[in-house]
């Protein structure tokens, strides 16, 4: 009998739909990928850009480079790029934010194409697809009544409770709502997301929480499967310490929604002598809000992935404080580090450690705890380097591998059920 035939869709690349593709493909599964830019670093467009001046090339290929995306072995990738192109160059000319489409730009507007692209032109001779949030509305709506199975990817939070808790974050912090997104939500987003869910045959989540925010609104528990993301432990591996400063490091967006503010107050208050607060990554806070806090960190800007193992490795602990997550890589990556974790219930903390083993779990938006956990860790670099090496055997244990393997099954089972219930 013939495999099903599945497209998956996702606008950009990214490791987990990266590996759900890989997954599918390793079951003769995955017909086609559609995307908007797949870059090949083998390809002949690498080499055109040695021509280019240095500074333009290294430029282009940095941003190239976080699209990545060579197709498994015998699937096509059709790729459209022409609405990712131009709003990158809107972010990158600053233009963006001077019309007043904030720091990411239109990246609404380029889903939304997509999937509309996709909806009049990809559904041809499939049995299934594959998408993602904000991504799918479109597809799923005209893919329902062809008799095509809509296998659906939620890497976060679903909106309301994400919007519930960034709306109690404004009332706490009136200054920071401008950067709290979930908060402002159009309509017409808000309607696409409840859409997705609704036509949905089944809904894949990353983590626990993810699937709570689901159950929270009605969904059927039969119709989520959690899958957790794996670890990258081929290319992320433990380094020596090269000083014996303690640091604590927090990598991601650095904002309200990932905690930020309370992991500061809590260094703040502390006050630990030989220390250093870390964070890495593109800082979200409204312009002049971190300035009351300017002496007690050292923040370094978006950093190419390949280089993090560097950052992980120079930290005695990894402090991701998050009050809205799907899953949270860095995590894992961490953890592949030998990296003890300092993080909350709202990430994949609950399905991917053990509290007080690979690290800690602790309370959103508690500063006491966070200080209490922090100050355990400065006290106890012994205790703290063994949780380490606890926190590397289970990333050895949370391969990409496994999660593959769990996701093409699952995959397998339902089109199995549907085909047999039709």
């Amino acid at each position: 009998m013939k495999n099903p035939r599945i497209s998956l869709i996702h606008p950009t690349s990214n490791p987990f739909a990266r590996n759900a593709a890989l997954a599918l493909s390793e079951r003769g599964l995955l017909q086609e990928i559609i995307t908007t830019t797949a870059y090949n670093p083998h390809a002949p467009v690498a080499r055109y850009l040695n021509l280019l001046p240095q500074k333009i090339s290294n430029r282009i290929a940095n941003e190239l480079g976080r699209r990545t995306w060579i197709p498994p072995n015998h699937v096509a990738i059709q790729t459209h790029p022409w609405k990712e192109a131009i709003r990158v160059a809107l972010c990158q000319t600053g233009l963006s934010s001077y019309l007043g489409l904030g720091k990411q730009g239109p990246i609404d507007w380029v889903y939304t194409s997509l999937d509309r692209h996709v909806a009049q032109h990809h559904l041809d001779n499939i049995d299934a697809v594959y998408a993602y949030e904000d991504g799918a509305a479109s597809t799923f709506e005209t893919a329902k009544p062809r008799g095509i199975v809509c296998l659906y990817d939620l890497p976060i939070l679903f909106y309301r409770m994400s919007r519930d808790i960034q709306l109690e974050e404004a009332e706490r912090f009136p200054e920071l709502f401008s950067a709290l997104q979930a908060a402002k939500e159009p309509n017409w987003k808000i309607e696409r997301k409840e859409q997705e869910i609704q036509l949905a045959d089944h809904i894949f989540v990353a983590s626990s929480i993810t699937k709570q925010s689901l159950l929270n609104v009605g969904i059927q528990p039969e119709k989520i499967s959690v899958i957790p993301y794996g670890a990258p432990i081929e290319y992320f591996q433990p380094q020596s310490k090269q000083d014996s400063n303690f640091r604590a490091l927090f990598v991601g967006r650095v904002g309200p929604r990932k905690g930020v503010h309370y992991l500061l107050q809590a260094w703040k208050e502390l006050k630990l002598a030989d220390a250093e607060l870390l964070l890495v990554g593109i800082q979200e806070f409204p312009e002049k809000w971190l300035a009351q806090y300017t002496d007690i960190f050292r923040h370094i800007s978006s950093v190419p992935h390949t280089s993090l193992n560097q950052y992980y490795s120079s930290a005695n602990v990894l402090v991701f404080p998050s009050l809205i997550e799907g899953f949270g890589l860095v995590l894992v990556e961490a953890m592949a580090c030998g990296i003890p974790v300092i993080t909350t219930p709202h990430t994949a903390g609950l399905d991917i450690l053990t509290d007080g083993v690979e690290g800690f779990i602790i309370p959103i938006r508690d500063v006491e705890a966070l200080k209490t956990k922090l100050e355990w860790c400065y006290q106890h670099p012994q205790e703290l380097a063994e949780m380490g090496k606890a926190a590397r055997r289970k990333a050895e244990e949370l391969t990409w591998n496994l999660y593959r393997q769990r996701l093409a099954s699952q995959v397998e089972n339902i089109l199995r059920i549907k085909k047999d219930g039709s």
